[in-house]
């Protein structure tokens, strides 16, 4: 890992941002070197599975990984964890208990398996888990996970509006997740996000 975070100019301890990306199994680390400035991209990982289908997570038992803005804190760090190691994220957040959606338990972790989680391979999680847990005991006070269903660009979503599976979630990707995503792109700032009358406000 050491090749990777020289390149990037970012050393273990600087802050995290990871975001997930469903439609192309793809996990971004993206680092803030020395904890200033813009975030960088240091490594894309392969989502070795993900369960379910486009769309957000709804009820406990559906099998469905979520979508939405989460984050890891030290309490949620499990490196006893049956499936290597493993984080779990806030899931249900405030916007998912506003829409009345349940679940618990909902993870990060190795193993290759997944039942509602987004699971990597062994060798990816442990360099995750790892610059994770040296940038919360650096002092950063939780890691924030943006879970998407594709990279949101005008195409995407356009496209996502002719297809009959993903119409119904059109307007939750781009009247909520949209934003999120942008606002991220324009800064290279993981965005600061509340939730207020049921909806994601960037702020």
């Amino acid at each position: 890992m050491k090749p990777e975070l020289d390149a990037a100019g970012v050393a273990a301890g600087d802050p995290v941002f990871l975001r997930v990306f469903k439609e192309s199994s793809e996990m971004e680390l993206w680092m803030q070197p020395g904890g200033e400035g813009e975030y960088v991209l240091v490594k894309n990982y392969p989502v070795a599975k993900w369960s379910g289908e486009l769309g957000p997570k709804l009820a406990e038992g559906d099998y469905q990984a979520p979508e939405g803005v989460y984050f890891t804190n030290r309490g949620s760090l499990n490196p006893f964890s049956k499936y290597h190691l493993s984080f779990n994220i806030n899931y249900p957040n405030a916007y998912d208990k506003a829409h009345g959606r349940t679940g618990s338990f909902i993870m990060v972790h190795g193993s290759n398996v997944s039942i509602g989680c987004y699971a990597m391979t062994d060798p990816a999680i442990e360099e995750i888990y790892g610059l994770v847990e040296d940038a919360l005991k650096n002092g950063q006070n939780e890691v924030s996970v943006h879970c998407f269903p594709f990279r949101m660009t005008p195409e995407r979503l356009q496209k996502a509006a002719a297809m009959e599976g993903e119409q119904k979630w059109e307007e939750f990707w781009r009247d909520e997740l949209v934003p999120v995503y942008e606002a991220f792109e324009d800064t290279r700032q993981p965005p600061v996000v509340r939730v207020e009358d049921k909806r994601y406000v960037v702020e």
